[in-house]
């Protein structure tokens, strides 16, 4: 592959009911289609795997699959829906939480659950090709302008990046404030990872104090059994290791990570370890995201393990987190610039990484 860069404008009017091949190399390979639902998709693959990603809509990663194994949260929807906010197609393997406001909305918010960004109708879409310092990629980015009158208006440039023969791909975001008065920023990649039973939560680095949520959302109902089992893991957080426990899993399990240690490169290093010895992994700048938070569930409509969400703030709505002083005001004309490394390890692959 050239290590010119080649872009491919993309444009709405090139889908239609045919799944067709919009780029083929001997490395990669891009297909588009439309859902029945009407939703446009299109998958970047490589030899080990697949991301479908909606081009148009967040540019919401729907679903990822790497050597035969689904990354994706098992979820009530049988394909992407139309839909303004998440709640409505709430089943995708990623979406960009945010970026004006973020996490569950307290009793006195008003924003929707995980902000305006989830779902955007995305102005401009195209796939790059090329080769940078780290190799071959191939790339789908895409800008969303949002601007209301009298209110906030920014530039979202969002990106999914594969590389030849991996399982592991990066997520980036670019936020950019257009308006002449500073902006709110509260932003988190919302990664639903699949949950796989008996799997171990590991962070080799560490961090300084890991936190159970004290706070319980409108969409939690609580039963005796998962509060008793919450004020354990109030009093010892590390007890949550091993996803062995399902029913105590219902409602939900949310975690705060603080001060989240990073290697020499500056890099934070999460894994679920899976009892086969392949594991699903991420990696991130703790300068770039101060926060991360862990999200269990299982159910029999869901079931996730987000066994770590990156994010400039925590996720309890927008109040809460401008009292602790989680929100980010971005200037006039400044950009924040945001990237996150995940996917699957084999075996192998995972050995050869710090344990």
């Amino acid at each position: 592959m050239s290590a010119e860069c080649l872009r491919l404008p993309l444009y709405p009017q090139l889908w239609d009911s045919t799944r067709r091949t919009l780029l083929e190399s001997r490395q990669f390979t891009v297909h588009a289609w439309t859902y029945p639902s009407g939703v446009k998709a299109l998958s970047l693959e490589n030899s080990r795997g697949k991301l479908v990603i909606l081009p148009w809509q967040g540019q919401m990663i729907w679903s990822a699959e790497f050597d035969g194994h689904d990354l994706t949260m098992r979820n009530m929807f049988s394909q992407p829906r139309p839909s303004d906010t998440i709640i409505g197609t709430y089943g995708c393997f990623m979406f960009h939480s945010g970026l004006l406001r973020n996490g569950c909305p307290g009793p006195e918010d008003t924003h929707a659950l995980h902000g305006e960004m989830p779902c955007a109708p995305m102005d401009e879409a195209w796939l790059e090709s090329g080769e940078d310092e780290h190799g071959a990629y191939l790339r789908l980015g895409g800008t969303c302008e949002y601007v209301q009158g009298f209110g906030d208006h920014y530039r979202a440039s969002p990106s999914v990046t594969l590389r030849p023969a991996s399982g592991v791909f990066e997520i980036g975001m670019e936020v950019v404030n257009l308006a002449g008065k500073a902006m709110d920023l509260m932003y988190m990649a919302h990664m639903n990872y699949a949950y796989v039973e008996g799997a171990r939560l590991s962070q080799p680095l560490g961090c300084e104090r890991t936190r159970v949520r004290a706070s319980v959302p409108a969409h939690v109902r609580p039963t005796p059994a998962w509060s008793d089992y919450m004020a354990q893991l109030s009093q010892d957080p590390q007890a949550l290791e091993v996803l062995d426990s399902p029913a105590l899993y219902d409602p939900e399990i949310v975690c705060f990570f603080d001060e989240v240690r990073s290697d020499a490169e500056g890099q934070a290093h999460f894994f679920l370890e899976h009892p086969d010895g392949a594991a699903f992994y991420t990696h991130y700048s703790p300068q770039q995201f101060e926060h991360a938070a862990r999200w269990i569930l299982h159910n029999a409509d869901q079931q996730v393990a987000a066994f770590v969400l990156p994010a400039t703030c925590e996720p309890e709505g927008y109040r809460a987190e401008r009292a602790k002083g989680n929100v980010r005001s971005l200037a006039p004309g400044a950009r924040a610039e945001f990237s996150v490394r995940t996917g699957f390890l084999s075996a192998t692959e995972r050995r050869a990484l710090p344990t």
